[in-house]
């Protein structure tokens, strides 16, 4: 999920990097799941996605809170790779596909689970552009607890009016809307939404208001809401409640950026003070990361009946105005209590989710682990190395080294939540190996500019790395994100010589690190096998530098 799992934060397992011993409780990793034909048809480019390539969704819906349903259709636009008849298009019960036409001709179809299997009137005739409408209704699943367990939330606010969110990361967009839902394929030429409810409330989705007609026969409102850019599936999101809107202007890197709020009508001047958090993030990611990716589409914050989500221009809050996560530090450090985390962690997801996207659900660490590491680039922005340095290493007392952060391909099927601030961990010690922080934000910012609006691969981001920063970083990434094996530093001095190694790493880990004897600053590059650091006096203070994510071990006099 893209806010943190509670579950990881109940059962806390600290670790302690000790000098003398090591603290590191290591859990090893299970057998693995088993996966079925569903999980297959979900998580896999399978052959009846392959050979079209996406390009527009015109989502045009009824939502009607009476009866807790969604119907409508869904018109995808779409460009022949190669000549095929049958289209695959997800949706999942309770929801259901009554109709498919192309070109006035009504389509057969059949179901297998989640999947609609579509035969279309002809063979497609590879290079052309073509267009198929879906309709479709029901009554989609209810979220029980959301983001985490997503689905629709039909609530109502203080006042008894209908407020109304979706979520679905994990579970997947084809829960309430018909669609390619799959990754790897994003609408190369954005989306239209358009979104029809009752007269006396306001609906909110990605990208910006075209227009708004009132449909006096029916007593209902259409938004008509149109994105220019790509966008991944579960980043697509509706919100309908009681809305006012402010704004302002952010006058960022690529010119003026229009910011609009949408939040209860009751609640607006909370949220006029409370939202200033989202200018102070623009400015700080602008700086680390490379522009706002999405000023075609402006950026919004949106109030919702959960606590919130990354949706793409139109990311949802629900943070109870209060700085912190829930009002806690999830660092226990004090720095989380300087800015408001679904704002900053949820508008990170901007440039890494909904900029960079994976391919794959298994690669989500790509999302999470850079998201969760730009909170405490927040702060290191407004106040300095230390507070960022002292929130990042306060956060590792929720790892649970429970499984590795790479889940299983082709199958819809994440790893650990350790992604989150393990992954932040390790990204916060290579920028210690990088050691030069202007090199560190240039990476970051060319990584934005690379893979500008484009989903990627594990592979892609650490051949990337690898080539930035100089370093052949397989090791690395194998070490952190494919064990659950936290590197030791094993040492001892004998003499006026420092011995040392790693242990408990891949076989070729070779990490450099910074050492402080009798306080001087020192860096050695340790490799599994014993190397030494010569004339170093003899009872020497060894202290090994705590940024890095290790264990050490002083194995002196053994």
């Amino acid at each position: 999920m893209n806010t943190i799992n509670m579950k990881y934060l109940i059962y806390i397992i600290p670790l302690v990097l000790s000098l003398s011993t090591v603290q590191a409780q290591i859990i090893k990793q299970g057998d693995a799941p088993v996966f079925n034909h569903q999980d297959s048809l979900r998580g896999s480019i399978t052959p009846a996605r392959a050979w079209w390539d996406l390009l527009h969704y015109k989502l045009d819906i009824t939502v009607t809170p009476n009866d807790s349903s969604i119907r409508g259709t869904n018109t995808i636009t779409y460009e022949v790779l190669e000549a095929a008849e049958i289209m695959q298009i997800d949706l999942q019960p309770p929801m259901s596909i009554t109709k498919a036409t192309q070109k006035g001709k009504e389509l057969s179809f059949t179901r297998d689970g989640n999947a609609y299997f579509i035969t279309l009137d002809k063979n497609q005739k590879k290079g052309k552009t073509e267009e198929i409408t879906l309709t479709y209704g029901g009554q989609p699943r209810v979220a029980k607890n959301p983001p985490w367990d997503g689905g629709l939330t039909w609530s109502e606010d203080e006042n008894g009016t209908p407020f109304i969110a979706t979520s679905c990361q994990g579970e997947g967009a084809s829960m309430w809307w018909p669609c390619k839902d799959h990754m790897y394929d994003e609408p190369d030429n954005g989306m239209d939404i358009i979104v029809t409810v009752p007269e006396n409330l306001f609906e909110v989705s990605n990208g910006r208001l075209i227009k708004i007609d009132e449909n006096k026969a029916d007593k209902t409102r259409t938004f008509h809401w149109q994105v220019k850019n790509p966008i991944n599936n579960y980043g697509v999101n509706v919100n309908i409640g009681n809305y006012v809107h402010f704004g302002e202007v952010f006058n960022g890197e690529k010119g003026k950026l229009d910011c609009d709020y949408y939040v209860l009508e009751h609640h607006l001047e909370e949220a006029k003070e409370q939202f200033k958090d989202a200018t102070r993030m623009l400015e700080a990611f602008e700086y680390w990361f490379g522009p706002y990716p999405f000023y075609e589409d402006s950026y919004k914050l949106v109030e919702v009946p959960y606590l919130g989500m990354e949706h793409q221009s139109s990311v949802t809050y629900g943070n109870d105005f209060h700085n912190g996560y829930r009002g806690r530090d999830l660092s226990l450090s004090g720095w989380g209590m300087k800015f408001d985390f679904i704002i900053i962690h949820e508008s990170g997801h901007e440039w890494y989710a909904n900029n960079i996207t994976y391919k794959d659900i298994a690669d989500m660490w790509i999302h999470e682990s850079f998201t969760a590491y730009s909170e405490n680039l927040f702060l290191n922005y407004y106040y300095g190395e230390k507070a960022s340095e002292e929130y990042v290493l306060g956060t590792r007392s929720s790892i649970l080294n429970d499984r590795p952060m790479i889940g299983y391909y082709d199958v819809n099927y994440s790893g650990s939540g350790d992604m989150y601030y393990k992954g932040a961990n390790m990204l916060h010690t290579l920028r210690q190996i990088v050691n030069d922080d202007l090199k560190w934000r240039n990476t970051l910012r060319g990584m934005n500019e690379t893979f500008y609006h484009q989903t990627v691969t594990t592979k892609q981001i650490e051949d990337f790395l690898s080539k930035k920063l100089g370093r052949n970083l397989q090791p690395f990434f194998d070490q952190y994100l494919r064990t659950v094996d936290i590197p030791i530093l094993e040492y001892r001095l004998i003499g006026s010589k420092l011995m040392y190694r790693w242990s408990n790493t891949v076989s070729d880990f070779d990490m450099p690190v910074k050492v402080y004897i009798n306080g001087k600053e020192n860096w050695i590059e340790p490799v599994t096998s014993w190397s030494s650091l010569e004339e170093v006096p003899e009872g020497a203070t060894v202290k090994i530098d705590k940024n890095f994510y290790i264990a050490t071990l002083d194995i002196m006099g053994k």
